[in-house]
């Protein structure tokens, strides 16, 4: 008897092994799994306090006058948005990598920039700055603030779409703003559909000097 107890600790104990090797590899992936999603979060808000301080400090036009569209870099600052019914209020920048969208919200390349005639396009993640999009309701306002002017936009609709859908950033004939991100907003992996907003332009205004 004493021979077959022995036996089977001695086979059981690499089992042993093996679930402790899981169990610390399993421990180990979700301390870096959630020492990632921190480090994001941290970096999002560092680069939003950082931007935004630059942004609120550019001293603006005193006078109406014609604004150029010039050329944006990626990566570079476009502006600032802000929906105040749902305390949505972040930086814009060019580009819609996954390095920019992860701190930014971002502009598609492909779609026009404040200024410019049609469909202006913006992105960005549905569990980070474009999470409030989620309770945005058609006759919400929008402003998209660049260093020149302040463009004002009401909802008119918002949508759930498939990604194939890209007529939503097709051009427009009037002055349009398109917002996107992924649904549903809870989703856990990658989501399958698209939530957007559409709002259309209702004035363009001119950014009061900053103070000294």
């Amino acid at each position: 008897m004493r021979v077959t107890i022995a036996t089977s600790q001695e086979g059981g104990t690499p089992k042993r092994h093996a679930l402790l090797a899981f169990y610390y590899l399993f421990l180990a992936t979700g301390v870096v799994a959630l020492g990632y999603a921190g480090y994001a979060v941290l970096d999002r808000y560092w680069f939003q306090g950082v931007e935004t301080s630059k942004f609120d400090t550019v001293s603006a036009p005193a006078e109406v006058r014609a604004v150029e569209v010039a050329p944006i870099s990626e990566g570079g600052v476009i502006g600032e948005i802000e929906v105040p019914s749902v305390r949505l209020k972040a930086i814009v920048v060019q580009g819609d990598s996954e390095k920019l969208l992860r701190r930014s919200v971002g502009h598609l390349p492909e779609t026009a920039l404040p200024g410019e005639a049609g469909n202006i396009a913006l992105a960005g993640h549905r569990d980070g700055l474009f999470r409030p999009l989620k309770d945005v309701r058609p006759g919400d306002a929008i402003t998209l603030r660049t260093q020149d002017q302040e463009f004002e936009y009401q909802v008119e609709w918002t949508a759930v779409v498939p990604p194939t859908a890209m007529q939503v950033i097709q051009p427009t004939s009037e002055p349009a703003l398109t917002l996107i991100t992924c649904f549903p907003f809870y989703y856990v992996g990658g989501a399958p559909e698209r939530f957007i907003v559409r709002a259309r332009e209702m004035s363009v205004i001119p950014r009061a000097p900053s103070a000294p």
